[in-house]
């Protein structure tokens, strides 16, 4: 019997768009990890974060940036470490600097990120997400929907965010997004 070897792929193929100067672009490279506190645990999981990451547990609404290591508030208890990671062990190199002061929970096949950013972002943005995009500051962030799918959306510079969505339904928020870009160019 022939040996099976399994491969991961992007969902999306690597999706690499240039629609007028704007850019769409799959952001395979990440693992998501979510970091949940533990009962009283706010101060260790706070330490253990500046110590493994030099990053500071995010106020909500706000993303915390080290180097390409981004820290999300995603509930009053919770947050996603997003960072660039090759293999399939995220989970367990964020449980090892924590050193148990956090529970973790792999989600980084549980999501699509999109990078987006060109000169008509803000406008492409405000066609398909009910927040005050403009109004965001570099690093804030907001839960959403977008064209009927849950989102998130994280600010990273003056017209460029990353898209969060589910990746089950990767390939219909990418067409939403690819469209207002299209429909504001």
């Amino acid at each position: 019997m022939d040996e099976i070897t399994l491969e991961a792929a992007p969902v999306l193929g690597g999706a690499n768009l240039e629609i007028s100067g704007n850019r769409i672009v799959e952001r395979d490279d990440l693992a998501i990890v979510s970091i949940a506190t533990p009962l009283d645990g706010q101060d260790a999981l706070a330490e253990a974060l500046r110590n493994g990451w030099s990053l500071d547990v995010p106020d909500p609404t706000r993303s915390t940036l080290s180097g390409e290591v981004r820290a999300i508030r995603t509930s009053p208890d919770q947050m996603l470490l997003i960072f660039p990671h090759a293999t399939p062990d995220a989970e367990a190199t964020v449980q090892d600097r924590l050193a148990g002061t956090g529970y973790t929970t792999d989600q980084t096949d549980s999501w699509i990120v999109l990078e987006v950013a060109g000169p008509d972002t803000l406008s492409a943005m405000e066609r398909v997400c009910p927040l005050d995009v403009p109004s965001f500051e570099i690093g804030g962030t907001g839960r959403t929907v977008m064209e009927h799918m849950g989102a998130m959306a994280i600010r990273t510079g003056d017209d460029s965010f990353l898209l969060l969505s589910a990746s089950s339904s990767a390939v219909s928020f990418l067409h939403a997004v690819e469209t207002s870009y299209r429909n504001v160019t």
